[in-house]
């Protein structure tokens, strides 16, 4: 049954660093938490960065490393968005949890320090009405417990809550970092991945290591220990770049029906339309045959048609709708504005 067991597990967990040190890329974060580490003084924290870039993984690790495995699970409360974490809970569980005062002893080599830690990850969905209960609760009870918030947008969190935390921000992973993972990864499970393949997966993954490695499992999963950029791509959901291309090369010709074919041909494929927004406008402003002004004009547009189909509109008509406005900026076509006087 083990065999089984390690088989099965996701390799980002497999994989996931259990030291703070060991967490790639954000050298200020774990030079600062290191010697968190060393004085056990530890004050409230606040985490906000990207996905996939170690936030969970360092406060994980530092609750590990303060308490080890024996008073883990009595020391820490880890709280997700999956939880219901409504204005009830933090006036029920959170606030309990901080209430009970805990003592310092030494076991096993852990440090052990006099207080508990609570985790809050994905914090930013909190409500405002929540963020404002725990105010107090921190206050009240800093002296037995500490907060840890991880949040993608620290605009989300209330400004009481932030400044009464540390403040870290962790980094999208450069390719560098992200390729010396990986690679680690595939030697580990005996898979050959040619350098090609290694540069999509960085850029498809876009400085989120979690996606990078979940890419990574699944393409081996499908297409085994060999595994080509074609398979990566086809396993991450981002369109061929040949599928980009030809509809963009539609828009510049300025003939309608030859984008409307090529719109039809990416409706009927499935392929999802706020993806291929997102990569028209990688190509569009890298593009050298477009003036900045065209490139202002598409981008304007790109955004608008994102924000549509967010709203919930139709796929073909958002596209349509971007590719003529595409069409028009390419042949330098004046806008024409409805809400002329």
């Amino acid at each position: 049954m083990a065999p089984l067991m390690q088989s099965s597990q996701p390799w980002v967990e497999k994989y996931r660093p259990r030291r703070v040190n060991e967490v790639a890329h954000q050298d200020e974060v774990v030079r600062v938490l290191t010697n968190t580490l060393e004085t056990t003084n530890c004050p409230h924290m606040l985490f906000y960065g990207p996905p996939g870039t170690g936030k969970t993984t360092t406060a994980l690790a530092i609750a590990h490393q303060l308490y080890g495995p024996e008073l883990y699970k009595s020391r820490v409360l880890e709280l997700n968005a999956s939880d219901d974490r409504g204005i009830n809970v933090v006036r029920t569980k959170i606030k309990n949890f901080a209430a009970v005062a805990v003592g310092s002893a030494q076991q096993g080599g852990y440090p052990c320090p006099p207080f508990k830690i609570i985790i809050l990850d994905e914090a930013d969905s909190m409500t405002e009405d929540a963020q404002n209960a725990l105010r107090r609760t921190m206050e009240t009870y800093s002296k037995v417990t500490r907060f840890f918030f991880i949040c993608n947008y620290i605009s989300r969190i209330i400004e009481p809550l932030a400044s009464r935390c540390a403040k870290f921000r962790f980094k999208p992973l450069s390719e560098d970092i992200m390729s010396i993972r990986i690679l680690h990864i595939c030697a580990e499970e005996g898979l050959n991945l040619d350098p090609e393949a290694l540069s999509t997966l960085s850029s498809i993954s876009q400085g989120d290591l979690r996606r990078a490695i979940t890419f990574l499992q699944g393409a081996a999963r499908l297409f085994g220990s060999s595994i080509s950029s074609r398979d990566l791509i086809s396993v991450s959901g981002v369109i061929p770049r040949e599928v980009v291309e030809a509809l963009l090369a539609a828009c510049k010709s300025g003939s309608f029906d030859n984008a409307n074919k090529e719109l039809n041909n990416v409706i009927a494929e499935g392929y999802p339309v706020s993806q291929m927004l997102s990569q028209l406008f990688d190509m569009v402003v890298e593009s050298d045959d477009a003036s900045d002004e065209q490139k202002a004009r598409i981008c304007k547009k790109l955004g608008e048609s994102d924000k549509c189909l967010v709203d919930g509109a139709d796929e073909y008509l958002q596209l349509l709708d971007a590719c003529s406005s595409m069409i028009k900026a390419f042949t330098n076509m004046p806008e024409v504005f409805s809400n002329e006087m």
